[in-house]
């Protein structure tokens, strides 16, 4: 492991992050809200560490293994975080604490969507910009980005993309090349992003929402330039685009990809994580609106709406809002979260489990039954037409177990600081599965919650953004040896 090129690369992608404040600087100069300044100084520091990381070491070259990219992964998501919290620091008229700011900042680029700002609307809008912007840059990865537009980089992509992108399944390729691979991801990931915009402002918005809300919706982020969310503009046909595209951005972009590839459609329907998505919203959402028509918690057309768009909005991890479903009756506030941790498929912008390891989970257990049955019987788990090596299963679980155990050491954590069990059951849940909105005290946003607990959601953020293991083979010793 080379200390030297890990500097150095760190230093090229702060130095390329820093870019990406460039636009809230044209915009507030456009709509002339003084904010400017903050953005200039947030760049100015950003390049002179990237400089100072690179420089001494740009001569170090040598080829990147999976080790490296773990490190460079886990280490690069916690230098943006603090550095994209750097405009939230310095604003005069929005000036966040260190704590509220990168509490923040993480939520963007992990697109978690919990915030810790009250009064959103009346922020300056190169602000709310801004956290719209961190979303659409989190939702991809930031490492596949530089991969794609850095291949001077001299160092092996897939150690990084390996560690990036979600799901058990990380070794398939799109494309034979890892930097086309990257680059057809982000392709796709723009051409979503620019027809939900269209599609937005046809639908009534003015372009400022329309770009900032297409950014979120893509990320399945969760980010409004409103308190009041989608349910600021009260538009069923808003809400409709926008249960769509969250809907195709928690599918798999490999699935996207082979779809425009082959000019077909009929990938998604054959594809098992992407039936089962469908189908588990479908019934969830069948169950969500019955329950809100029987307990005459809307009238039939409201109860439709806010039903499906919850559903959908919290099932894929996205976060947006039309209505405050922590109040509503029975089980259902409980039962939303607990579909979070399904999330998105694996290969999505979504987060949660990922559907791909429920269904492993789902088909594992119904094998274990059978054996009861058959005890000599050699049972294969399917997924689809194709056998799961018994390595993948084996992860699944160990997965599962590990992501258990740390919500429930966070959930003690967040506890000890003198939060309540649904508060903190609620927000630990939604930052593990970078969903957003949370029950109890923390049903409006997060701003009342004690310092220690928000460090320990920033943790559960970047916990469930690099899905857990990235970041906890750093604490082995193993991963140190030589």
């Amino acid at each position: 492991m080379s200390l030297r090129m890990i500097l150095r690369i760190l230093g090229l992608l702060l130095m390329l992050f820093s870019l990406t404040m460039m636009p809230p600087i044209l915009i507030s100069l456009l709509f002339r809200d003084g904010l400017w300044q903050a953005f200039a100084i947030a760049i100015a520091i950003t390049v002179l560490t990237g400089a100072v990381m690179y420089l001494p070491n740009r001569g170090a070259r040598k080829e990147l293994r999976t080790r490296d990219g773990f490190l460079i992964a886990a280490l690069f998501w916690s230098v943006l975080g603090l550095f994209g919290s750097l405009p939230l620091m310095l604003a005069d008229a929005s000036a966040l604490s260190v704590t509220d700011a990168v509490f923040e900042s993480f939520s963007g680029l992990t697109t978690t969507g919990a915030t810790v700002i009250t009064g959103i609307d009346f922020l300056p809008e190169s602000m709310r910009f801004y956290r719209q912007q961190l979303q659409w840059l989190g939702g991809m990865g930031i490492v596949v980005l530089a991969v794609a537009i850095l291949p001077t980089l001299g160092v092996g992509g897939m150690a990084l993309y390996r560690t990036e992108i979600p799901g058990p399944l990380k070794d398939s390729k799109l494309t034979p090349r890892i930097t086309e691979t990257a680059k057809a991801l982000w392709y796709i990931y723009a051409s979503l992003t620019l027809t939900c915009f269209l599609a937005y402002l046809a639908a009534g918005m003015d372009w400022f929402d329309a770009l900032g809300h297409s950014f979120s919706t893509v990320a399945i982020g969760g980010f409004s330039t409103y308190d009041a969310s989608i349910g600021h503009f009260d538009s069923a046909t808003i809400e409709l685009i926008c249960v769509g595209f969250m809907i195709v951005s928690a599918m798999s972009f490999s699935l996207h990809f082979m779809a425009w590839r082959e000019k077909r459609l009929t990938h998604y329907l054959q594809d098992p994580e992407a039936r089962f998505l469908l189908l588990f919203l479908a019934g969830l959402t069948v169950v969500t609106v019955i329950t809100l028509w029987l307990t005459a918690t809307y009238d039939t057309q409201r109860g439709l709406r806010h039903g499906l768009f919850q559903v959908v909005s919290v099932a894929t991890t996205a976060g947006f809002g039309v209505a405050d479903f922590s109040a509503w009756p029975g089980a259902l506030p409980f039962l939303l979260f607990v579909a979070a941790f399904v999330g998105g498929c694996s290969g999505s912008t979504g987060g949660g489990m990922k559907v791909i390891r429920i269904i492993l989970i789902l088909k594992q257990g119904m094998r274990e039954v059978m054996r009861l049955i058959h005890p000599s019987a050699v049972i294969a788990v399917k997924v689809g037409k194709v056998s799961v090596p018994d390595g993948i299963a084996q992860a699944v679980w160990g997965f599962f177990s590990v992501y258990v155990m740390l919500f429930f050491l966070m959930l003690v954590g967040v506890m000890a600081t003198g939060v309540d069990q649904v508060t903190a059951w609620s927000t630990v849940a939604s930052a593990l599965n970078n969903l957003g909105p949370a029950l109890g005290e923390a049903s409006s946003n997060y701003g009342d919650l004690p310092v220690l607990a928000k460090w320990i959601l920033v943790m559960a953020m970047l916990l469930g953004r690099l899905e857990i293991f990235t970041v906890l083979v750093l604490f082995t010793p193993a991963f140190w040896r030589k």
